[in-house]
């Protein structure tokens, strides 16, 4: 793809600063050659709104994403930010991130794309605050000044290394000031970006239809004229069109059963596409609540695992087995669980208990929900009850409830040991460390670990990566050695794909970010 970019760390005023800019090049975006046929996307995701103050799912901000231009993007394969509609971003001091836009930036009405539209578009998913939109993560903006029509500088409260990533998300899209609302969502169904491409049509649960965008600036070049995206109401829709060549792409999301089914229809014109996701699955330990409360018997839970078992017998390999809250792809991983613990094995298990005074079989209550993550997890966790029934140290009874009973119950301290997902907001470290571990995490498991605290204040507020991730890495051993919460897996991103159709093993990677315009069909 033109317009290569890249991250470049420099010293500002006696701190380092994260500055990322443009590489030199044309810069102009548009149709590379050979620009396909219209490409057909068949998914069970369905957004929840087409305008980016009421969205925080991964459906909308798909769409956002290919249809608005943001500051900053992750480019693909790449872990960091990089350009989009900024020319270049830094930190001018440890609270101030200043970007200057990119020249002859314009929104799919022919209007100009200034600062003051970035200003707006943050402004107002705060002011609207929609429960179920993104304000949150603009929880460290203190204010933003816009000297000129190109430069935006953004006043944090507090250092946070974490915003360029921020300004990455589908909640940063830059929306247009003269078409949107200050105060409230936009009410049609459509949307005015600056995007590679620009919405023609969209009806609620069953499709929207994408086709290039003629006022487009910026650095992507379109591999199709349009794309569609058709929405279905369940998998097994899904996977019938795809294999009677209804879509061309089927993504998100099809089981584990229905894709090792259709690995096997090759012949049929379908391939199997993988790709490194960083959603995770993982076990989480209320340390106030028995048994879990005694820290031998969460690692004892630890040393028995068989993440490769789950992976296999449960997944059809279609995820991978998790060493720690970070995952693979990720900057600042490491296997930290697998260097604590080792493979599977009962007699270190017994060892641990044993040195511990805990008699065994320790009566264990395992919760989970059976819809939520879908219905491959009721295999997931009879596996787990296997896994520690058959160690002879664990007698485990397996518990459930559906979502909305499950959070209250496990937020109020009800269960010893409960099971939970996530998909990360962006692909930093930090997503996957602070909302866990400080001060009982998001799920408030009475974990406090005063160094935990402060190692996560380092790596938020620094913007040295060599010291972030020396701080991750601590993070990393301590939560083995406390095990608060058990990782289990990551999951791949796959997507099913007929022949003639190429580009998508190139999209799916950690940042989640589907880019319609790298999609070509022959």
């Amino acid at each position: 793809m033109a317009g290569i970019r890249k991250v470049t760390t420099l010293a500002v005023t006696g701190v380092l600063a994260l500055a990322v800019t443009a590489c030199s090049g044309d810069g102009g975006g548009g149709d590379g050659g050979g620009a396909s046929d219209g490409v057909i996307l068949g998914t069970t995701d369905t957004p929840s709104t087409l305008d980016p103050a009421g969205a925080y799912d991964l459906p909308s901000w798909t769409i956002y994403w290919n249809t608005f231009q943001n500051l900053l993007a992750i480019a693909p394969g790449e872990s960091q930010p990089s350009p989009d509609a900024a020319e270049s971003c830094e930190f001018t001091e440890p609270t101030v991130y200043t970007c200057t836009l990119a020249e002859g930036l314009t929104f799919s009405d022919g209007s100009a794309l200034t600062s003051e539209d970035v200003k707006f578009s943050i402004d107002r998913i705060l002011t609207i605050n929609d429960p179920n939109g993104p304000a949150t993560l603009f929880g460290s903006v203190d204010s933003i000044e816009t000297p000129d029509e190109r430069t935006v500088t953004f006043h944090l409260t507090t250092a946070d290394a974490t915003f360029p990533f921020v300004l990455t998300t589908g909640a940063a899209a830059i929306v247009s000031a003269d078409t949107y609302p200050a105060d409230q969502l936009l009410q049609e169904q459509t949307i005015v970006g600056s995007g590679p491409y620009q919405l023609d049509s969209y009806t609620d649960g069953q499709q929207a239809l994408f086709t290039a965008n003629p006022e487009y600036r910026g650095r992507a070049e379109r591999a199709n004229d349009s794309f569609l995206i058709q929405y279905y109401a369940d998998e097994s829709a899904l996977k019938q069109e795809i294999e009677n060549g209804t879509v061309d792409i089927a993504f998100r999301s099809l089981s584990p059963t229905a894709i090792e089914d259709l690995r096997g229809q090759s012949d049929s014109g379908l391939t199997v596409v993988e790709g490194e996701g960083t959603e995770i699955r993982y076990t989480v330990f209320n340390v106030t609540t028995p048994p879990a409360d005694n820290k031998a018997v969460r690692q004892a839970i630890a040393q028995l695992v068989d993440r490769e078992a789950i992976a296999e017998n449960v997944y059809n390999g279609t995820v991978d087995p998790l060493y720690s809250m970070i995952p693979a792809g990720v900057d600042g991983h490491t296997e930290a669980f697998q260097e604590r613990y080792g493979a599977p094995d009962v007699a270190k298990a017994q060892a641990i208990l044993e040195e511990a005074g805990v008699q065994t079989p320790v009566d264990l209550t395992l919760w989970w929900t059976p819809t939520h993550y879908g219905a491959a997890t009721a295999d997931e966790y009879a596996e787990l009850e296997r896994q520690l029934d058959e160690s002879g140290l664990f007698n485990v009874t397996l518990e459930s409830t559906e979502w909305e009973q499950y959070q209250s119950a496990y937020a109020e301290g009800q269960y010893a040991a409960f099971g939970l997902g996530w998909f990360p907001d962006f692909p930093d470290a930090d997503n996957y460390s602070d909302p866990f571990l400080r001060d009982g995490g998001f799920y408030s498991n009475n974990y406090s670990n005063a160094r935990v605290n402060e190692l996560l204040t380092e790596e938020r507020t620094n913007t040295d990566q060599a010291v972030r991730e020396a701080a991750l890495a601590e993070l990393q051993e301590i939560t083995a050695e406390d095990v608060p919460v058990l990782p289990l897996w990551q999951g791949k991103q796959i997507a099913v794909v007929r022949d003639g159709i190429s580009g998508v093993a190139d999209t799916l990677d950690p940042s989640f970010t589907f880019r319609f315009w790298m999609i070509s069909k022959s």
